[in-house]
């Protein structure tokens, strides 16, 4: 096979000066090292264009390279192997598994929590592989927005997308109020409530000042921290189990099962597992990002593989493996579970403090407020990039596509952040009922999102195959391939009919009163009505129909051109190498 240097292309071999009949790029580091950082009034300006900064591989066999480059996002190429990986795999851990597990233990019981956390786990491992499979062919701004308005259909795209950006601009603030009652583990005399909301939030918008690196420089560092603290907790919790706890404490003897005979595995029956499938979607939110993401880094080719592949790790060993260690620690009638949002209804917190082990609580919940600061973060970052996609696809105002010289989707991070403030609502008691019904309006977002992607990947196969290419050109294969997307789209379906379920029946029975009936119902499924009302007016606005397969456009932003007989060549150079080496690819990369 040729060499790599004659099969994959960048834009540093094209000039940025202008030429009669070539395109200008954009060439960041001709800017001052601020204003990359984004520290000067320079770096605010509009970027005068695409850096053309993705590799392009198989580079021979397209005839304008420079109209392919020309294709790549405005937004720059900033984001490292090493953040992509981490975001990946720790960017979502957050108060979903140290803090919502418990509601979830206690409604649910242990059993019931892994049957939920692994369904949920083995569909998400499917939609990672199906979305690193396109993300990786098609590194488009916008990730699977974007790739929802080709290959469904525009309407769908926009319903999808607003509900999006909705979900993230109403868990900012959550987040915030939610670091606030963190702090205030260790008491609530040292500031009040407002006074950390307006801390959190400064904290937010000053590293969002930073952009993409900002982003990934803090997911990087606190899920090494988020990491290290499951990993030690799922150590510390194996010999408390085995009776290896301080003497004169809970875990000074072995207990084994015992929390699954006594009080036993199930909380509320077949009820409570359904009822625990949405907070288990709610803990892999965020799990998508790395879809956003890959259009901010060179080679997705070389760095999502090892992304895609770290989601099962963090599934199996950081989900799994702690909640299984929670279900035998804590039984389910833990009256602290029922301790409100805040980190002393964490059944991590409430664990160690059991254990007797000195400090180790203080140290999770110092992690627990970090996790919710990376969340917060994590609502800039994939609410700005979104509504950006919306507006460069025309369904939202154009003054959302600016983006600056430091690779800052300027407005559309200013209309996120704006969003903070609500968390002030939280300070009176009316806050809880606001936020009752504005988390409502997006609740199923994440669902919805990640049916998206399995039916995008199903349809873009399916155009893929008819207009006559071979899944070899493929640069990277979904390991269930388009039958790991139907189970997605199967499962998600269920979760969807599981929580209508528990809507109408919730747990503890109907309530006497009609409104209240109503109240619960609409709580959980408002966002239903919400993304059909979405639809409907995208479809009024613009007029469009999903394309047929053979019509669909599989060459606008392909970042992959190598033929069946290069990629099978290539394939059969790393079978090549010694055993060791092709099991670390299987595992870790491609």
């Amino acid at each position: 096979m040729d060499s790599k240097a004659e099969k994959d292309f960048d834009s540093s071999s094209v000039s940025s000066a202008p030429k009669k009949g070539r395109i200008e790029f954009y060439d960041p580091s001709k800017e001052s090292v601020w204003t990359r950082l984004g520290l000067t009034a320079e770096s605010f300006k509009r970027a005068p264009g695409t850096t053309g900064g993705q590799v392009v591989a198989g580079s021979g066999n397209v005839a304008d390279i420079e109209q392919i480059l020309a294709e790549g996002p405005m937004l720059q190429q900033k984001m490292k192997p090493r953040h992509l990986t981490m975001i990946a795999v720790g960017g979502s851990i957050g108060t979903g598994l140290f803090v919502g597990s418990g509601s979830a233990l206690n409604s649910g019981g242990p059993a019931g929590v892994l049957i939920a956390w692994i369904l949920i786990g083995m569909m998400l491992i499917n939609v990672t592989q199906a979305l690193g499979e396109m993300s990786i062919l098609y590194p488009v701004s916008g990730g699977f927005y974007t790739l929802a308005i080709r290959f469904l259909d525009p309407s769908f795209a926009f319903a999808m997308g607003w509900n999006y950006v909705l979900q993230w601009v109403v868990v900012l603030p959550l987040e915030i109020t939610v670091a606030g009652t963190t702090v205030q583990y260790w008491g609530t005399d040292v500031l009040p409530l407002a006074a950390w909301i307006t801390i959190f939030w400064i904290v937010i918008v000053i590293i969002s000042v930073f952009g993409t690196l900002g982003f990934a420089e803090e997911e990087f560092w606190s899920s090494c921290l988020k990491l290290l603290v499951v990993v030690m907790f799922i150590f510390i919790g194996i010999v408390c189990i085995c009776g290896g706890g301080p003497k004169g404490h809970a875990y000074d003897h072995y207990i084994g099962g015992a929390k699954w005979q006594s009080p036993g595995a199930f909380a509320n029956g077949f009820k409570g597992v359904c009822s625990v499938f949405v907070t288990a979607a709610f803990a892999f939110a965020g799990t998508e990002l790395v879809g956003l993401a890959a259009s901010e880094t060179p080679n997705p080719r070389e760095t999502m593989p090892a992304a895609v592949k770290g989601t099962f790790w963090r599934i199996t060993i950081i989900y799994i493996s702690s909640l299984t260690i929670i279900g035998l620690l804590i039984g389910y009638d833990e009256p602290r579970l029922l301790g409100g949002g805040g980190a002393a209804a964490s059944p991590f917190v409430i664990a160690l403090k059991d254990a007797g082990i000195r400090g180790l609580d203080h140290f999770v919940n110092v992690t627990i407020c970090i996790s919710v600061l990376s969340i917060g973060l994590s609502c800039v970052y994939a609410g700005s990039r979104t509504l950006t996609a919306l507006a460069e696809t025309g369904y939202a105002p154009k003054i959302f596509a600016y983006v600056d010289k430091s690779s800052r989707p300027l407005w559309s991070v200013i209309f996120v952040l704006a969003w903070g403030p609500l968390a002030y609502i939280n300070v009176k008691a009316v806050g809880d009922t606001v936020f009752l019904w504005l988390v409502a309006l997006s609740g199923l977002s994440t669902l919805f999102t990640w049916m998206s992607i399995c039916l995008c990947h199903i349809r873009f196969r399916k155009a893929w195959q008819v207009q006559g290419h071979s899944v070899d050109e493929l640069p990277f294969k979904a390991l269930g391939g388009v039958w790991g997307s139907w189970f997605g789209v199967v499962l998600i379906t269920l979760v969807l009919i599981a929580q209508f379920y528990v809507a109408i029946w919730p747990i503890g029975g109907m309530p006497d009163n009609p409104g209240d009936v109503a109240k619960n119902f609409f709580s959980a499924y408002l966002a239903a009505p919400v993304m059909i009302l979405c639809y409907i007016i995208g479809y009024v606005w613009k007029r469009t129909l999903p394309q047929r397969s053979h019509e669909i456009d599989l060459d606008s932003g392909r970042k992959s051109w190598l033929t069946a007989e290069e990629m099978n060549e290539w394939r059969a150079e790393r079978r090549r190498a010694p055993w060791h080496v092709r099991i670390y690819r299987i595992l870790f990369t491609n």
